[in-house]
C-alpha cells in the first residue's frame, strides 16, 4: 500500500515519470502552453512552479547583488534549473524571459483549463498555460459527448421540373429584292448634221426595196423562153448561123 505516498504514478516508473515532467516542462516553457491529459497537467503545474519560483529568486538576487564576487547572473540556479529540463534555449527563456515578467507575482504561475474527453480512449484532457501570457478561459463544464439531434424526416415531395421559358418568335422581316439599277447615261447632244444624215440614209432604206422589186421582175423575164413570134427575124438568123455545139 502507498501510504504518505503524494502524487501520481501515471503507470510509469520513477525514471520514466522523471523524464516526461521535464519533456512537458520544457515544452510549457518554450511554448508557454501545451494540451494533454488532466492528470499530467496536475502533475505538471507544482513541478513546473518550483522551477520558476527558483528562476524568480534567482532573478532577485542578481538585481540585488547578491552574487559572489565576480558573477552577474546566478550561475548556481542555472545549474540546478538545467537537471529539471531539457536544453540551454529553455533554461536561457525561463530566466530572461518568464521570471522578469512573473517577478511580482506571489505565486500561481499556470493555469489549467478542462476540455473534455478524448476520443479512442475516453481519457481527460486539459490545456495547461501560463497565467500572464493569455487572458481568463472557461473550460469544458461537461465530459459527456455531445450528440448531434437526428435529423427530420421530410416526406418526399414529387420534384417539379421548370416550365422552360417561352421565347417569342422574332418579327419575319421580308428580304426586300435588290433591283440592279443601270448606269445613267448622259445624252449628248445631237449635232445638226448628223440629223440631216440620219434622214439621208432613212431615204436610201426606203428605196431599197423599189430596186429589189425591180431587179426581180427582170430576172423573171429573163427565165422565160422567147417564143418564135416574139424574138425579131435578125436574132434568129444569127441563131440558125452558130454551129451547134
Amino acid at each position: 500500500m502507498r501510504h504518505l505516498k503524494s502524487g501520481r504514478k501515471l503507470n510509469r516508473t520513477s525514471s520514466h515519470k522523471r523524464a516526461l515532467m521535464r519533456n512537458l516542462a520544457t515544452a510549457l516553457i518554450t511554448h508557454k502552453r501545451i494540451a494533454t491529459t488532466e492528470a499530467k497537467a496536475k502533475e505538471l503545474r507544482p513541478y513546473i512552479e518550483k522551477i520558476i519560483t527558483r528562476a524568480k529568486r534567482a532573478l532577485v538576487r542578481e538585481q540585488q547583488n547578491k552574487l559572489p564576487q565576480g558573477q552577474t547572473i546566478d550561475i548556481h540556479a542555472r545549474r540546478t534549473v538545467a537537471t529539471d529540463i531539457f536544453g540551454k534555449g529553455a533554461v536561457q527563456e525561463l530566466f530572461d524571459v518568464i521570471a522578469p515578467k512573473v517577478s511580482e507575482r506571489p505565486g500561481g504561475y499556470c493555469r489549467i483549463i478542462k476540455t473534455g474527453v478524448r476520443r479512442g480512449d475516453a481519457a481527460r484532457t486539459a490545456i495547461i498555460q501560463l497565467v500572464d501570457w493569455f487572458d481568463v478561459q472557461d473550460g469544458a463544464t461537461s465530459t459527456k459527448r455531445k450528440r448531434k439531434p437526428a435529423a427530420k424526416k421530410t416526406e418526399a415531395k414529387p420534384a417539379v421540373k421548370a416550365a422552360a421559358p417561352v421565347v417569342e418568335d422574332a418579327p419575319v422581316v421580308e428580304e426586300t429584292p435588290v433591283v440592279e439599277t443601270a448606269p445613267i447615261v448622259e445624252e449628248t447632244p445631237v449635232a445638226e448634221e448628223t440629223i440631216a444624215e440620219v434622214a439621208v440614209v432613212e431615204e436610201a432604206v426606203v428605196e431599197e426595196p423599189a430596186a429589189e422589186e425591180a431587179v426581180a421582175e427582170v430576172k423573171a423575164e429573163s427565165t422565160e423562153e422567147p417564143t418564135s413570134d416574139d424574138v425579131p427575124a435578125e436574132d434568129a438568123a444569127e441563131t440558125e448561123e452558130k454551129p451547134a455545139e
